[in-house]
């Protein structure tokens, strides 16, 4: 009983949806698992992919998603789907993971909306650290109670109903009983809408050579998972979404670029390409240069698409009575679509979106 109770507590959202969703795809139906951070679920669109090519995609995303918990999203995806490619997105191996552990919400969004498995344990010990008193403090009394509260903390991760027991109010929410095997699907498949205009100007670095070094760590984690790939014999791309990148950045996916190819996988930085994809920093972005908006969204999906169809082999599944609730998600799509194209549009024109711009 306290899994399924569990399961309905955990806090609702985006994630939550997402992963659920997820779960809820009928077994070895998805052509292409999309794994990484906030990057994935609003910049590419699953319906129109299925829409115009009859490609199922899921992105198996969360907001600021460590690296390291790529594999083992890998190994989650393979227990009910059997997909013909995996798509990485690389931008969170530039930062420092020991920057990404000061929150640990974004280890949460990945662990707290994993169904209770053993490949979850696994993720969650690779994920949260090993506390421990600091050597200075020798106080025996004081090294106990610090290692006591460590535990502690640690097993609100493995039963996390331990951190969720307060929720109580999700049981008021009649979408959230159907959490209750976190099976509950996602209408548009995971991907995200968004409507809002937040202007920045193009950055000129998208392009530029040479090379700086990822974090140790990061490329520590990126061997790992290309290791594992190559051993269980899985197709992948690796991408990195355009944004309002740094030059180190872009240098940073020079260096990733070198690396990921040496393993024989494909990796597709599109800030090299922003004439090709159509982008406008001014106008399709939602933030400011981190997250697309919408139409922004609609281009950068455009592009991946013809990306896949000339480089990768796809069988077409429209038509096909076991992926009617694919078309469905298209049609909803190119319905919210047409709403969301007119408040990006009257946004564009509003008094203060030049001042923004500037």
């Amino acid at each position: 009983m306290l899994v399924p109770v569990s399961y309905i507590v955990r806090t609702n959202g985006d994630v939550k949806d997402r992963f659920s969703g997820f779960y809820a795809e009928k077994d070895n139906t998805l052509d292409i698992v999309m794994i990484g951070s906030s990057p994935v679920f609003p910049y590419y669109s699953a319906p129109k992919l299925w829409g115009e090519t009859g490609i199922a995609a899921y992105p198996l995303s969360s907001n600021m998603q460590r690296p390291v918990a790529m594999k083992y999203l890998v190994e989650e995806a393979e227990k009910s789907q059997s997909p013909e490619l995996y798509i990485f997105e690389m931008r969170m191996f530039t930062m420092e993971d020991e920057a990404l552990c000061e929150n640990m919400a974004y280890t949460r969004g990945v662990t707290d909306n994993m169904k209770y498995s053993w490949n979850r344990v696994k993720t969650i010990r690779a994920m949260v650290p090993e506390e421990s008193a600091t050597e200075a403090n020798t106080d025996s009394e004081a090294v106990s109670d610090a290692a006591n509260n460590a535990d502690r903390d640690k097993l609100t991760y493995y039963i996390d109903l331990f951190k969720y027991h307060t929720n109580w109010k999700m049981f008021a929410f009649p979408e959230e009983w159907a959490n209750y095997r976190y099976h509950k699907a996602s209408p548009l498949k995971g991907f995200y809408i968004k409507d809002e205009v937040g202007p920045q100007p193009a950055p000129d670095c998208g392009g530029a050579e040479g090379e700086v070094p990822i974090p140790a760590e990061q490329e520590e984690y990126l061997i790992d998972l290309l290791c594992y790939l190559q051993e269980n014999d899985e197709n992948a791309l690796f991408i990195v979404s355009p944004y309002g990148e740094s030059l180190e950045e872009q240098q940073m996916f020079n260096y990733m670029e070198g690396i990921i190819e040496s393993y024989g996988y494909n990796f597709l930085n599109m800030n090299n390409y922003y004439e090709e994809i159509g982008i406008v920093f001014e106008e399709d972005f939602a933030d400011y240069g981190s997250h697309t908006n919408a139409v922004g969204a609609e281009k950068c999906t455009e592009f991946l698409k013809n990306y896949l169809l000339e480089n990768y082999s796809f069988t077409d599944k429209r038509g096909n009575a076991e992926y009617a609730s694919w078309d469905e998600a298209y049609a909803l799509w190119k319905n919210d679509m047409e709403t969301a194209r007119t408040t990006i549009a009257e946004h564009i024109a509003n008094e203060d979106y030049a001042e923004r711009v500037e």
